[in-house]
């Protein structure tokens, strides 16, 4: 049987590396110890400087991608030899005639397009066609999978779970020297609408007076809805908002000692896809408090405590007391801990390379 030639899209690895990055990074490594496939890096961006063997699409992006969102031309067939599948790791795959794979790791900016930003709109107006003409569709979790399936009746969705990031060993030195000496709670996430950060802003406000020296870590860039965390911050009055910290963006090592230095990671979102931050969370040895919201209750399984949330209520009643009960439970925050260590487990990316290689020799077998 030949091995099937798929071309690989190692666009998320230039630039500054996020989440779905990392997961591009670490399934293209455990693809690459797989004989029974050969990938073909390519990229749809004029930016960086490319490794030896990637091929370079002869169009910028943003020109593709509005082609594409109107058309199934040009194709890239020529351009990438002629592979038997493409694999569009990033919700965009090119047209071709050969069989094509397109990772989706949510679905929020599909059913809220006025939170996303035009370049963003215009990839899933890509992926909407992409699936329309018979490219199958890779879901991260179980959650997006089912809301591709409602977004996109009939399309054909297939769940692969990824695996855990590894967390980077946490550095001796505090990154953020206001924490010294202090408890405090931790969110790692965008600064974006359906992370729901002011709902956690709200609940660490109706429990810091009863943990005097608590205080609140709000890790990551900002996004669409900086404001209304910021307006949330001021809602608690200035001695409150003191203890309020905005560090921004983090690098790897100041993430991994946040985590393993927090008393617990709280992940509020309204909706999620996958959740890299909860499995950094179990490897650090950190409890979680978060939403029962998308694929937050399959990512996390007994190593959270589960708060109901919604579009219309942020859940902000719940957090609270979830939060309190786990800073004061030390026998609490074990159990979670303990079960952190044994859902993470579940979570292999040589399991989802194996799963992502048979996906590819289907499709190849098929078009052939």
């Amino acid at each position: 049987m030949a091995v099937p030639r798929v071309a690989f899209d190692v666009g998320p690895l230039l630039g500054r590396r996020t989440g779905i990055g990392a997961a591009v990074e670490a399934l293209r490594s455990h693809l690459a110890d797989d004989d029974t496939v050969d990938l073909e890096p390519y990229v749809i961006s004029f930016r960086g400087k490319l490794e030896r063997g990637v091929r370079r699409l002869p169009l910028p992006a943003a020109v593709a991608h509005r082609m594409w969102s109107r058309r199934n031309r040009p194709t890239v067939d020529r351009w990438l030899g002629h592979p038997d599948v493409v694999h569009g790791t990033n919700y965009v795959v090119p047209p071709s005639r050969a069989a094509r794979v397109v990772s989706v790791y949510d679905c929020w900016f599909l059913r809220y397009p006025n939170d996303a930003e035009a370049a963003v709109v215009r990839a899933g107006q890509v992926l909407a066609r992409a699936l329309r003409s018979g490219a199958v569709a890779h879901a991260s979790s179980t959650a997006t999978a089912d809301a591709l399936r409602e977004l996109f009746p009939g399309a054909d969705v297939r769940t692969i779970a990824l695996g855990a990031i590894d967390l980077v060993a946490a550095p001796q030195m505090c990154p953020v020297p206001e924490l010294l000496g202090s408890p405090f709670i931790v969110s790692i996430s965008t600064l974006e609408r359906r992370k729901n950060v002011p709902a956690l802003v709200a609940a660490f406000g109706a429990i810091a007076s009863a943990h005097a020296d608590l205080r609140l870590v709000i890790a990551g860039g900002d996004g669409d809805d900086t404001a209304a965390v910021h307006a949330a911050i001021d809602l608690l009055g200035a001695d409150l908002a003191e203890r309020v910290i905005l560090t921004r963006y983090v690098d790897d090592s100041s993430r991994s000692w946040l985590l393993h230095h927090a008393v617990a990671l709280c992940y509020p979102s309204l909706d999620e896809g996958f959740g890299f931050p909860l499995l950094e969370a179990m490897q650090a040895g950190t409890p979680i408090v978060a939403t029962r919201a998308g694929s937050i209750p399959e990512v996390a399984g007994d190593a959270a405590l589960l708060v109901d949330v919604s579009e219309t209520v942020g859940a902000a009643d719940g957090l609270a007391e979830a939060l309190s009960r786990v800073v004061a439970d030390e026998s609490l925050r074990r159990q979670l801990v303990t079960a952190g260590s044994l859902q993470l487990q579940g979570f292999s990316w040589s399991r989802t390379a194996a799963a992502m290689a048979e996906l590819y020799r289907e499709l190849a077998d098929r078009s052939r």
